[in-house]
């Protein structure tokens, strides 16, 4: 990275910003999702995680949060990095605090999102087991990952 980016506690005040990044971010990645799903998703998005679980952003020279992770240790429930943003280091950044700071060892992903499955991959975990349906019973298959001498 060629600036230093730091990763902060995000607050109610950000929220607005938080589900942006999240649409964006899911809108690049999760081509399995059709346009229906999407909106479906928002107030889930909003409840489970803008106000279920405490949440940590990477912000912009400007202050806009450009990416965030959620946690609900050991899980990490949530990690998006605005699309304008990627490939800079940020997930990483994020994914390294959780695990670091929050005690993080675990994390699911849709397998049918294959740039995340390499991802987590190359930071260190591993495939514990599948499931065919996502947390909804959607048809979207979940990997579930831990790092390496987890149990669960």
């Amino acid at each position: 990275m060629s600036r230093q980016y730091q990763v902060s506690s995000l607050t109610p005040a950000d929220h607005e910003r938080v589900l942006i990044v999240w649409e964006a971010a899911v809108r690049a990645t999760h081509h399995f999702l059709s346009e229906d799903e999407i909106e479906a998703l928002k107030p889930l998005v909003r409840q489970a995680c803008l106000e279920g679980m405490p949440l940590f952003g990477v912000r912009d020279s400007e202050g806009e949060v450009i990416a965030f992770s959620g946690v609900d240790a050991p899980k990490l429930e949530a990690l998006f990095v605005h699309p304008d943003w990627c490939g800079k280091g940020l997930g990483r950044l994020l994914v390294e605090h959780a695990i670091q700071e929050q005690d993080v060892c675990l994390v699911d992903v849709n397998e049918q999102n294959p740039a995340a499955v390499d991802f987590y991959l190359h930071l260190g975990f591993e495939v514990a087991h599948r499931s065919d349906v996502d947390g909804f019973g959607k048809p979207y298959p979940l990997l579930h990952l831990k790092l390496p001498d987890q149990t669960i």
